[in-house]
């Protein structure tokens, strides 16, 4: 059974740590587990690991107090540690680790000013479930740590980030690290709070899991998409016995004579996602330039325009045949009525590029409902705002829900967290990605690998669809780890998903 990693509000998260206390957890208990956990952690990072000095920045609640073990753990190891609370009252607990603190001769230092010679800085000012604005004189601080470029592991979330929406309350801490703690905070996957999470990893401290059901029920709705669901979620192994009809055919619809290298780029995401059979429809113009490219696919060289976009498919072109068909790279929008001709066809459809701005033209959402199949859109920001004009586009959480609901479709919102979502409600996030794959094509290549992968279906469409993600993050990653960030054009990207899924099993 695949492990759940749920993803919590502020809210959420306060009322399971309720739960814990309420069945007499100790909170000095749990609060003592949690700091030797971080303290691990952060020894075992890459800045933590080269430190010898640690300033610790003191907040008045239990984010402090978790703060305070990691200060106490770290001097009783015998690394040098300073202290700086610019609070004068605390909770209790918070206040008697102060105490104890001052009786093991931790230094206090009266500003944070003297804490940035420090090798590390652990920031343990707000955890989750701030929401006032951080101003006046520690607002200033947290400016002049920002702009010491002193390393900083934040414990939680960085101090100044909305736990929800990830927008920076006045200010905020711009950490190295951050250790996300018990559950993944929506923050952590908020694209407005990731310049200032930097490394983000979780440290579980055992939340039993009927806490987190009480509160999320059986199966959360917004869940991590981890690699080890996808790989389960591929279609692998194949059977002993099959053709290559059995795995799948799809018919991508892509390319102009201005758009080639889009039409290719498609055809090259769906040849890595090991579909039985490819056919592409493209302007007659480059059908002897994927022919030689892919020769493997059935090329429908198609009537033009005088702009050089496909006129109409051929007469004989039967779309009910085809397991999946993708819709949109490189089209330009001078084909409305193939869009018209493919809505009504009852084959999962994937929209997107050109796709998606000739759907933005009509009542997207009416136009959707009436699909007689599942139909999967993978806007980009830009193109989610034309699509879903009456919806707040900026939170990965409430944005591709609500289009996902009010369509029916299945919404790919890509980004540096790209997100899920399925009618129902169900929401994935891929948590790891590469801004490398911000470049032109890298979109033609999902659009080619997720088509491929709907036209063998081996799982939920939703779970097709985050699978085709994380392999296109995952080899996106592996490209800019072996080479640089640099080094992940769109072609190396395609020949790099098979390698990416192998890594993904082992």
């Amino acid at each position: 059974m695949n492990r759940q990693y749920p993803i919590v509000t502020a809210d959420q998260m306060r009322r399971i740590e309720l739960q814990l206390f309420g069945a007499e957890m100790p909170v000095a208990a749990l609060m003592e587990k949690v700091g030797g956990l971080m303290v691990q952690r952060i020894l075992a990072s890459a800045v933590g690991a080269r430190s010898q000095s640690f300033g610790i920045f003191v907040g008045p609640g239990h984010n402090g107090g978790d703060a305070l073990v990691v200060a106490r753990e770290l001097a009783l190891m015998g690394r040098s540690v300073l202290l700086y609370c610019p609070f004068s009252r605390c909770k209790p607990l918070t206040a008697q680790h102060r105490t104890y603190a001052a009786y093991v001769q931790i230094p206090t230092v009266s500003s944070l000013a003297e804490l940035i010679h420090c090798d590390l800085i652990i920031d343990g000012l707000f955890g989750f479930g701030l929401t006032r604005a951080i101003a006046g004189d520690l607002a200033a601080e947290i400016t002049a740590l920002n702009e010491s470029q002193t390393p900083v592991i934040s414990i939680d979330l960085p101090s100044g980030i909305h736990t929800d929406t990830g927008a920076v309350l006045g200010v905020a801490v711009r950490a190295t690290e951050t250790l996300c703690l018990g559950l993944w905070k929506r923050a952590c996957f908020q694209e407005a709070a990731l310049p200032y999470l930097g490394a983000v990893q979780l440290v579980e401290f055992g939340i039993p899991p009927q806490a987190i059901a009480a509160e999320l029920g059986s199966t959360p709705p917004h869940q991590i998409w981890t690699t080890t669901q996808a790989r389960a979620s591929l279609p692998l192994p194949r059977p002993p016995v099959t053709h290559k009809y059995q795995q799948g055919h799809l018919l991508l619809i892509c390319g102009s004579r201005r758009y080639g290298g889009s039409a290719m780029l498609a055809a090259l995401g769906a040849r890595a996602s090991g579909v039985g059979m490819l056919s592409i429809a493209v302007p007659e113009s480059l059908a002897v330039l994927l022919v030689a490219q892919v020769p493997e696919a059935l090329v429908i060289g198609c009537a033009e325009t005088a702009t050089g976009a496909i006129a109409s498919l051929p007469t004989d072109c039967d779309l009910s045949r085809y397991d999946a068909i993708a819709f949109g790279p490189g089209l330009t929008q001078d084909v409305p009525d193939l869009l018209t001709a493919l809505l009504s066809v009852p084959v999962p459809l994937l929209l997107d590029a050109d796709g998606l701005n000739l759907l933005a033209q009509r009542d997207a959402i009416a136009t959707l409902q009436t699909r007689p199949a599942p139909t999967i859109l993978t806007p980009h920001l830009g193109e989610f705002r034309r699509l879903f004009p009456d919806v707040d586009g900026g939170d990965r959480f409430t944005a591709p829900t609500a289009a996902a609901a009010q369509t029916g479709a299945i919404v790919l919102l890509k980004g540096a967290r790209t997100a899920i979502a399925h009618p129902d409600g169900n929401l994935w996030l891929i948590p790891e990605s590469t801004p490398a794959l911000a470049r032109g094509g890298s979109g033609d290549v999902l659009t080619g690998l997720l088509g491929g992968l709907l036209a063998q279906p081996t799982a939920p469409l939703d779970h097709i669809t985050a699978t085709a993600a994380t392999c296109h993050a995952q080899a996106g990653r592996l490209i800019a780890h072996s080479e640089s960030e640099l080094a992940v054009d769109p072609l190396t990207l395609a020949q790099t998903v098979p390698k990416a899924i192998a890594a993904m099993g082992e």
